[in-house]
């Protein structure tokens, strides 16, 4: 099967700080590099690196060519890409020395994806296939809809969070990703529980303390434990642990199974500096032994 992902492309730019900081204040940077990133490039890069068929749906600006050429070469599907005329998204990241980080987003071209773009790229595709989405494009809602009456599996990861949003696409979605804190502003926003929402499957991911599946069709509930790591980054692990999961379910592993490999490759990504590019793969994980 493949997996469509309608997702951001950004240009990282990643800056060691010694503390993040504080308002009014001026701290020079320990280090500083640029790299591929955006939530969606993240999560694409971490479902072809798991294995997965990836066609990523999304836009850049002419300064963005390089990140499509990156994909590329991570074995991303990139024939629904469009050049716009509006500079690439981008991100400038602070790292602290206890790996917290603070970003600073622009969506740039991000937010020039057209329907009929869209449309074009879910056409290609077959029943059961996965559309995967985050919130830093637009065009969800309209994609949504497309892949629910082609017969694919739905799959949103809501953040950066917007309660009227995710309330917006929750009739469509089989799976639903959310943080801590999303989980909470979501429960405010809609006056249900996590366990009482009519979407099949719900992954609540709680940092150091691993995440939880609530398997809401089958009214179960189920927690799994992080591995314990020595932190350095921990940008983009999130959507390593998101990519890995949306793949190993593509490739047939039941959600256990695949929630315990996306958690060994989330391990793996907090011990590197860096987002999509260092991203890492399943002979990576193997390698590593980490669980």
């Amino acid at each position: 099967m493949t997996i469509y992902n309608l997702g951001s492309v950004n240009i990282d730019m990643v800056y060691q700080v010694p503390h993040l900081p504080a308002p009014g204040e001026t701290l020079a940077a320990k280090s500083y590099s640029q790299g591929l990133g955006g939530k969606g490039a993240n999560m694409s890069v971490a479902a072809a690196r798991a294995g997965a068929r990836t066609r990523h749906i999304g836009a850049v600006g002419t300064d963005g060519r390089w990140a499509i050429e990156r994909l590329l070469e991570y074995g991303v599907d990139v024939g629904h890409i469009t050049e716009v005329s509006e500079v690439t998204g981008h991100a400038i990241i602070s790292v602290d020395d206890s790996a917290e980080n603070s970003i600073l987003l622009w969506p740039g071209a991000n937010y020039r994806l057209e329907v009929d773009q869209i449309g074009a790229a879910l056409a290609e595709a077959d029943t059961g296939d996965t559309l995967l989405m985050q919130n830093e494009t637009t065009g969800q809602l309209v994609a949504a809809q497309i892949a629910k009456d082609l017969g694919f599996n739905i799959v949103y990861a809501a953040a950066p969070f917007e309660a009227d949003e995710v309330k917006m696409l929750l009739p469509y979605i089989d799976l639903l990703f959310l943080n801590e804190i999303e989980a909470g502003q979501l429960e405010t926003a809609i006056g249900k529980s996590i366990n009482a929402l009519e979407v099949p499957n719900v992954i609540v991911t709680l940092g150091a303390d691993g995440c939880r599946w609530y398997a809401n069709s089958l009214s179960l509930e189920t927690d799994f434990d992080a591995i314990k790591v020595e932190p350095i980054d921990t940008t983009g692990a999130g959507d390593t642990f998101t990519g890995y999961v949306v793949a190993g379910l593509d490739r047939g592993m039941a959600m256990a199974q695949a929630i315990k490999l996306a958690t060994q490759a989330s391990a793996l990504m907090v011990t590197r500096l860096g987002t999509a590019d260092v991203i890492p793969d399943l002979k990576d994980i193997q390698d590593a032994k980490l669980g």
